[in-house]
Order: structure tokens, then sequence, then C-alpha cells
């Protein structure tokens, strides 16, 4: 098993909640994680029929039965569990007695707000992070990257963006455009007409193909209602059900502003740049080489890497983009609560004194006491290491 980031904090709050919660996105390594960091606990999944009858039937039963140390995987499917779970944890609080597992954090969300909160403590994984995938290391360092350079030079970025970082392709190396077929058909149309009640299928693919096209620009709800024929209201619940599902993830714009003028609608990232590839039909990376939105495709890459890797670390990722009116932008700020770091992302493989242009002008701004700034791109040298305007390649991440 490739080691997850995200089991070290688990393993840190199992010592202090009596309920741990794994939610995201359906294959992105959920069961796996829980049952390798709690072996001694008994696995339940309730996809199965019958155990999925006898919790809705005897909740208080099936707890009684199995007693306390149990993985109780997909537990949105049996909401009546999580009432009878306060009892138990409340009438016998001992760490770690329980453990779930959700994928529609929609339905779980809920019900943990409602009966749980206080008693458990949530953490959200996704598909692999580079370092994961490529490093295998959870405490590997920049300095330890340059011990395993054969390791990123002998890994096509294109490759990688096409094939994305779902762990059972990589397990089990198939092949990606026919497994995130499936997964699309199986599980995120499937989920989201559970949760929406969707009649219109193909209106539904558009909409996610619609999306695709979309990935790292503005959110336009009008734009999408107008394509689509389908209201603004509805538009907005897709798009939350989306989220909530772990495929996609709004960047929101920084709220601090140094000019007044500054745009304020979020933008629409998806988590997964082989569902983005799939979805705009690039099937292999012959395809992505020149396709028009490749900018737009590594933008969402390096992006979704800082998102996933702030969540497995268990915290809420404080990113932010900047734009104002007149078209002067930052692609992503990240806040450390002390300190603003502007990132600029560009797809070329080539690095030029030029991508810093954008980070000059809004380091200037009038109030903005940010002193550093740094671009990512898709070459493979760094500039300027030790200075205040620093450029690395996307492995360094």
């Amino acid at each position: 098993m490739i080691p997850r980031q995200l089991s070290i904090t688990i393993k840190k709050f199992a010592r202090e909640y009596p309920i741990l919660a794994v939610v995201g996105p359906r294959q992105s390594g959920k069961t796996t994680l829980t049952k390798q960091l709690f072996p001694r606990h008994t696995y339940l999944s309730l996809e199965n029929l019958d155990l999925r009858a006898y919790a809705e039937d005897d909740p208080r039963g099936l707890l009684a039965d199995y007693g306390p140390k149990i993985i109780l995987d997909e537990i949105q499917k049996t909401p009546k569990l999580f009432s009878y779970l306060q009892e138990q944890v409340d009438n016998h609080p001992i760490p770690s007695s329980y453990i779930l597992t959700g994928s529609q954090q929609f339905l779980l969300m809920e019900k943990v707000s409602q009966s749980l909160a206080g008693r458990i403590a949530l953490f959200k994984l996704f598909p692999f992070t580079t370092t994961e995938l490529i490093f295998k290391q959870l405490d590997i360092s920049v300095e330890k990257i340059f011990q395993f350079k054969n390791r990123v030079f002998n890994t096509s970025l294109d490759n990688l963006l096409v094939t994305g970082f779902y762990p059972r392709i990589h397990d089990k190396k198939l092949t990606p455009t026919k497994w995130i077929e499936n997964y699309i058909l199986t599980y995120i149309e499937k989920d989201i007409r559970q949760l929406s009640n969707i009649t219109d299928l193909r209106v539904f693919e558009n909409f996610l193909r619609l999306c695709a096209a979309y990935s790292g620009q503005l959110t336009n709800y009008a734009t999408f209602s107008e394509r689509l024929g389908v209201s603004q209201p509805t538009i907005k619940k897709w798009f939350s059900l989306l989220e909530t599902s772990g495929i996609i993830f709004m960047l929101a714009p920084h709220s601090k502003n140094f000019t007044k003028r500054v745009i304020k609608t979020p933008k629409l990232y998806f988590i997964d740049t082989g569902i983005l590839c799939y979805l705009l039909s690039i099937k292999n990376s012959e395809h992505l080489k020149n396709h028009p939105l490749y900018g737009q495709i590594f933008e969402t890459f390096v992006i979704s890497e800082f998102y996933k890797r702030i969540s497995h670390l268990g915290e809420i990722p404080p990113l932010y983009f900047w734009r104002d009116k007149t078209g002067h932008e930052i692609d992503l700020l990240i806040d450390s609560g002390k300190n603003l770091l502007p990132v600029e992302i560009k797809a070329s493989q080539t690095f030029s004194s030029g991508f810093n242009s954008g980070l000059k002008k809004w380091l200037n701004l009038k109030g903005n006491t940010t002193k550093r700034s740094i671009v990512l791109y898709a070459g493979q040298q760094s500039y300027g290491k030790n200075s205040e305007n620093s450029a690395f390649p996307w492995w360094k991440l």
C-alpha cells in the first residue's frame, strides 16, 4: 500500500475522539486506509444489503452485536445509525471506537452536524498527490527529492495529467480512460442523480463537460443556465453536489483587498485531472500535448495538488486567487495567517523572466506588505532559489 499523508493526522486524533470519519470521493482509498490504520476493528460495509437492512431495522442491535471497534463503511446509507452512535459514545467515550467512511459527504455532514457534533473528528481523503504517488514517502523534503531525481525524470507529466491520481488505476495498472468512463457512469452520475433526482441524464452529462471546459475559470451560473437550458438554482445545486462529492472545488477570491475593484466570483477546479481530461475527450498524452486548454489543465493540476496536500494534513486549505476588474490576476494566493504567498502557474517547459511580471505588479500594490513570490512551471530547473522571486518546476510542489 502506498503511504497516505492523512494517516499521520488520523493517528494523532485517534487518541482524542471516540468517532473518526473519513470522507471523500469514491475510490479515493478510504476503505483501504481505515482498514490499514485500524486492523483490529471489525469492518462492516453498509453497501451490503443484509447489513444495511439490519442497521435500518435494529440499529441498537447491530451496535450491540458487534460492539465498539467497528469500521462502518458508507454510513450515509443508514442515517438511523447516527443517533445511536451518539448514545453509545456518550455512555462509553472510548477513543476511536467507531470509524466512519462516506462518499456522499453532503448526507454525512448533515447527519454529523445534527447528531455527532463535538464527538467526531472529520478528515477528507482525496486521490493521490504527486508526492504520495511518485516518491511513496511521507517525510519527503525538497532536499530528499533530489535523491530521487530519476523517478521524476522518468515520469511523463502529460501522461500523469491524463491518467489522474485515483489509487485503483495505479495499484492495478488499469487503462485510465476505461476506468474513468466507468467511474463517471457508476459513481458520479449515480450518486448525483440519487441526491438531486435528475431525470434527463443527457443534460447532466453536458453539465459535466461544460464544467470541464471551465476548470480554472470564473464560475458564471448565468452562462451555464443559458447554455444548458436549466435554471440557475438547479445549476448552483449541481455545483454544490459535485463539490460535496469531492469531484470539484471552488477557489474563492481573496477578500483582503489591496484595491477596491476586485472580482468576487469564485473559480471552478477539478480535484483530479484524469476525470477532467476524460470529460474534455483527451484520451492520451499526445491528445493533451497540443490541446487548447492545456494551460487550464496544468493550472488545475497545480492548484489541486496544493488543495489535496493541505487537506491531507487535516486542515482547511487557505487557498485563494486574486483578480481585479482590469484583468490583472494572481493564479494562487496561499494565506498562512501572517503572510500571503502569491504563486504564478505557467504550463511552459521553458522558464522566462516575464513570468514574474504579474507578480511584480501585485507586490507593488498600495498596502501590500508581501515581499516574496513563486513561479511554478512545467519545466525541470529551479531559478532564484534564494531570492524573493523564485521559480520552481512542478515536481518540487
